[in-house]
């Protein structure tokens, strides 16, 4: 039973994280939720159903009791707009991305990638937090509205009746819908922008940006809208970033940016944001840089 409960981690941290909208919260919460497997081993009944029917019951208690204290996880754009940075706010106000290798078999994260852009994860914290479950396992995870019933320890027609309500609901969160461009656009949009930075190109880094692209940058609630915006604070910014470069990562199961600082003469570099994108029909419709966000430990790690 270890192994395979060994196997499940991965695509814990992924529904974890869903529910939860923090990277080191998933980790956490699969970490618990194997732990509890473990120790209960004995519990498990096959007749009953599958193994990873039960771990997917511990795992949503798990994350149901991490949920039941917390505030609701927000991005910049829940609040109102301001020029001024203003003052940090704690890192559980923020809805945080999350590195595509936490979640394991890249092919697994491919098929399940809209569910897991930061648009649609921060919509899914308006949900309550059980409809919430109901949906990521119904149309996320497109699990048999029996087999959530079973888990939840409820009946389908209580299944069918909040998997419509969540629906309902998220549709008022109004997350952007998932854009029509292809891997291979993204990427170089990506790789235009990273091309633009380094050169010191405001005019070809904002012609990579629609004409009402978002720009935030927690943990400040500061953010801004428009092209112009964008260059007009780009164009008077103090330097801090000159030197800076950016590596290309993937994140919330799309293209994503490190970017690094030189840390001294040696020519060593060190990270201190992570830029992630949002694509709208033809160009970049967003761009959120988390400052200060670090890879969680053992990421990656069998």
């Amino acid at each position: 039973m270890e192994a395979q409960l060994t196997a499940l981690r991965p695509e814990l941290v992924g529904f974890a994280y869903r529910m939860l909208g923090s990277p080191s919260e998933a980790e956490d919460a699969a970490q618990e939720t194997l732990l509890r497997a473990w120790k209960h081993g004995d519990d498990y009944d096959p007749s009953r159903g599958s193994l990873r029917t039960w771990v997917y019951r511990i795992a949503t208690n798990v994350c149901l009791d991490m949920l039941r204290s917390a505030r609701r996880r927000a991005r910049a754009v829940d609040f109102e707009a301001d020029l001024v940075l203003g003052t940090p706010l704690p890192e559980s106000t923020w809805v945080l991305p999350i590195l595509d290798r936490a979640m394991g078999d890249p092919a697994e994260v491919a098929v399940r990638r809209d569910s897991v852009r930061l648009a649609f994860v921060a919509a899914l914290q308006h949900l309550p937090p059980r409809q919430r479950a109901v949906l990521i396992l119904r149309d996320v995870f497109c699990w048999p509205a029996g087999e959530v019933a079973s888990l939840l320890g409820t009946t389908v027609a209580s299944v069918t009746s909040a998997l419509q309500r969540a629906r309902a609901a998220l549709r008022r969160a109004d997350p952007a819908p998932p854009s029509p461009l292809s891997d291979e656009a993204k990427r170089s949009l990506v790789e235009r922008y990273a091309d633009a930075f380094h050169r010191d190109d405001v005019a070809a880094l904002v012609a990579l940006l629609q004409a009402d692209v978002i720009q935030s940058m927690p943990p400040f609630a500061w953010w801004i809208r428009g092209r112009d915006t964008v260059a007009a604070v780009i164009a008077g910014s103090d330097g801090s970033c000159h030197g800076a470069r950016l590596v290309p990562e993937a994140a919330n199961g799309g293209f994503a940016l490190w970017q690094e600082r030189p840390t001294g003469p040696g020519g060593s570099f060190e990270r201190f944001a992570l830029l992630v994108f949002e694509f709208g029909d033809e160009l970049i419709s967003e761009v959120t840089t988390f400052l200060g966000f670090q890879e969680s430990p053992g990421v990656g790690e069998a």
